[in-house]
Parts: C-alpha cells; sequence; structure tokens
C-alpha cells in the first residue's frame, strides 16, 4: 500500500462539510474577546481557553508590540545556544516566585513542554504513569519516553484505587512519574490531588500535574491546582501553557532548581527548538502583571461559569459537577453533536465540539468555556439559544435525559472526589 493511500481515502471531513456541519477551523476575522467576528458576523465566544480575556487587554498588546521593537520578531536560536533573552530568564523568575517554586524553565509550545519534560526525564527502565484522560501533549511525551526504552502504564480516569493497583506491581526500586492533567481539559474535572500526591510518594513515586487548564482558574489567585489544594510544596513539578490565561504562546515547567537544571542539559525539545519570541515573552509576562494585581478576575471567571453550570442545569441539560471554566453539555450521539453546534453558530454561538475517539461513544459533547470578560448579556443569550436548540432537537426530555445519564454513569464522568471541595 503506498503511504498517501489512507490519506486520500480519507473523506469522512469532506462529507460532514457537505452537509454543512463541520465545527471545526473556522477562521476568526476580528477578536474583541467574548464577542468574535467569524464569517461576517459576530457570534458570542463560548468555546476559549482565553480564560480571563487578556489576550486583548491593552497592556499585554502594548507589551507585545514594544518587545517586538526592542528584540524583533524572533530570537534565531535555541535556548541552549543563542536564543535566550534577558525576558526569557525574567518570565522564568517570576513565575517561580508567583507558583511558589524553585525554578522555572520555558519552552516554545505548551505541547513541547510534555515532551520535553516527561522524555526528559524519564529514561530507560524507568516507568511513565499517566491517567487515561490526560491530555495528548502527555501521552506523546510518554510514548517518546518508551521509544526509549522506558515503560508506559496507564491507570483509570481519576481513579486513585487503581492507580494504587498500578503502582504496587512495578519494580520497588524503578524510578517511577505520574503524570496527570491538573484540570482535564475535555470535562474540566480537577485531579484528586491529595489522593494522588498520597499513592504515589508512598510507593517512592514523583509527580507531574499539567496546570494547562488550572493557572489562573483555580487555587488561590489562580495559581493551580497546588495551590488550590493547599499542596505545593509536596507537588513535584507543575507544568503549563501561556497560550491560555496567559494570553500568549509557549509552555513551561515549575519544580526544584537541580531538576529544571537537569532539564536545561538533557531535554532534547528544548535544546532543538528555537525558543519563545520576544512577542510571546512579553505578552505572558504582562499577563502575569495583571494576574498578579487583579486576581478578582479569577473570581469573575469561576462566577461565570458556576452561573452557566446551573443555568444549563435548570434548562434539564446533563452537564458535570465541576470548579473550573470548562462546563460540558453532553448530548449523546456524534450526529446531534453535529446538528446542535451547526444550530449554535447559525444563532450567533460558537462552542466547541467533542466527538469519539477524543470523548468515549455516545458521549458526544459541547465543550463550553468561559471568560471573565463575559458579561450576563452574553450568558444569558448562550442559555436562551441553547434552550431553544435543545427543545428543537429533543434533548431535553425525560428519555433523552435517561440515556445520557446513564452514559454518565457508566464512564464514571461526574463523580467529584471529596478532597476537591477543600480549596483554601
Amino acid at each position: 500500500m503506498d503511504l498517501f493511500e489512507r490519506c486520500y481515502a480519507f473523506t469522512r471531513a469532506d462529507e460532514v462539510k457537505a452537509q454543512g456541519l463541520y465545527p471545526y477551523f473556522h477562521p476568526i476575522q476580528e477578536n474583541e474577546g467574548p464577542v468574535v467576528t467569524i464569517g461576517g458576523r459576530k457570534v458570542i465566544m463560548a468555546g476559549s481557553n482565553n480564560y480571563l480575556g487578556l489576550t486583548t487587554h491593552p497592556k499585554v498588546k502594548e507589551a507585545a508590540i514594544a518587545a517586538i521593537r526592542k528584540y524583533g520578531t524572533g530570537c534565531s536560536g535555541s535556548r541552549y545556544l543563542t536564543g535566550t533573552l534577558d525576558l526569557h530568564i525574567e518570565l522564568e523568575e517570576r513565575l517561580a516566585r508567583f507558583l511558589g517554586y524553585e525554578a522555572v524553565l520555558l519552552f516554545s509550545t505548551g505541547f513541547q513542554t510534555a515532551l520535553g519534560t516527561i522524555a526528559g526525564l524519564v529514561q530507560k527502565g524507568d516507568y511513565v504513569i499517566s491517567d487515561r484522560e490526560n491530555h495528548a501533549s502527555i501521552v506523546t511525551g510518554a510514548l517518546i519516553a518508551k521509544g526509549m526504552g522506558a515503560e508506559f502504564v496507564r491507570y483509570r480516569h481519576n481513579d486513585m484505587e487503581d492507580l494504587e493497583r498500578v503502582l504496587v506491581r512495578l519494580p520497588e526500586g524503578a524510578n517511577k512519574l505520574v503524570v496527570s492533567d491538573g484540570v482535564f481539559s475535555v470535562t474540566g474535572e480537577i485531579v484528586d490531588l491529595p489522593r494522588l500526591l498520597e499513592i504515589a510518594h508512598r510507593y517512592g513515586a514523583r509527580v507531574l500535574i499539567d496546570d494547562a487548564h488550572a493557572i489562573g482558574v483555580i487555587g488561590v489567585g489562580g495559581r493551580g491546582t497546588a495551590s488550590f489544594f493547599g499542596l505545593t510544596e509536596q507537588t513535584d513539578l507543575t507544568m503549563g501553557t501561556f497560550s491560555k490565561t496567559f494570553a500568549s504562546l509557549g509552555g513551561f515547567v515549575a519544580g526544584p532548581e537541580r531538576v529544571i537544571n537537569y532539564l536545561k542539559h538533557h531535554s532534547a525539545a528544548l535544546i532543538f527548538s528555537a525558543s519563545p519570541t520576544p512577542a510571546s515573552c512579553a505578552a505572558a509576562l504582562a499577563a502575569l502583571e495583571i494576574l498578579e494585581q487583579q486576581p478578582e478576575l479569577v473570581d469573575r471567571l469561576i462566577r461565570n461559569a458556576a452561573k452557566m453550570r446551573q443555568g444549563f442545569r435548570e434548562l434539564g441539560f446533563h452537564t458535570l459537577d465541576g470548579q473550573t471554566a470548562i462546563v460540558p453539555v453532553i448530548v449523546g450521539d456524534v450526529e446531534t453533536a453535529l446538528l446542535f453546534w451547526r444550530k449554535l453558530f447559525d444563532a450567533g454561538v460558537y462552542v466547541n465540539t467533542f466527538i469519539p475517539p477524543g470523548v468515549p461513544p455516545n458521549m458526544s459533547m459541547l465543550r463550553t468555556s468561559y471568560m471573565a470578560t463575559h458579561e450576563d448579556e452574553h450568558l444569558e443569550r448562550i442559555l436562551e439559544v441553547f434552550a431553544r436548540v435543545g427543545k428543537e432537537l429533543g434533548l431535553l426530555t425525560p428519555e433523552a435525559r435517561e440515556r445520557i445519564a446513564a452514559g454518565l454513569a457508566q464512564n464514571h464522568w461526574g463523580q467529584v472526589p471529596a478532597s476537591e471541595q477543600r480549596q483554601p
């Protein structure tokens, strides 16, 4: 078989496009935060990861422009060689202080951060232990490590008993790294970090938490999952991204200075990639400063998400318990999800559509996410449109609700560990 044969045989996306139901790759022509322009018309954005609404903040934009004027548009080299700017060092030091860690190391993207951290630390004979619903970047990093001779094992989603079942079977003296999303990107659930840390450390494993969807969202002043539980000192490593709360592009890992120093000299993803651009670093620095000065933005974000979570439930939709910016609405089969998305879009509301294999069969969803800059008028309009379309598609009948509830129970979604209720 020719390598390209499967490419020419792939027609599913073309078929969905022909039906007018394709929910991906729609270009945004103008971004004003909670309202964007797509296809020449204004649409309420309820699918962005721009959690604090800072991508259009004047201070963030001006910082990026000023950095271009001073440093140019790129670094023309890797951090290891000619690509380190004083901006990189400043951002690393500021982030370390903000998060409560000894040191931070920047990467050029969030995806690359997971690859570079996992494959940079884990070697032949070591073990990576991963939640089954971790982000694709974690899975890819673990598979790279596996290709270098490490072992890659998974445990059931947010199931700490299953994590212990996995760990107890591993060699006692082997190096182990347990990796989990802090806030899971599909469902918005929070990892049961107290139990994870207790079990992992009991079996001699280190812990890496991916806070891509947690920083700026949960924890004291938006400091993430470890802060949310008051466990920063016990959490070995935290990684994150700049493409969400920090209104930019890039990623970072935070941890002990000796570990960060090791990664500087052993992470191929860092050594062989061009460093984050001056504009990206300056924008992230400005966003961090705003977050430090205005922690009330985090409160407003969570208030908006809580309003929507309650609103969807009152309308009769199935969503999941949570305390984050992500509020998924479960609709069931793929065809219904695609049609629902199209009707929302036509009515001026943009959300994200998740279908298998990204979610379990018959658990297709519309993942909504919120910003601190959403006004009540935006939120009320989203609920109004959801109510009309949900009724039109028959999703609010007792039969439909029972069917979706059965799927949620089967997949153990929406079961919040009691430890998640504790926030300092």
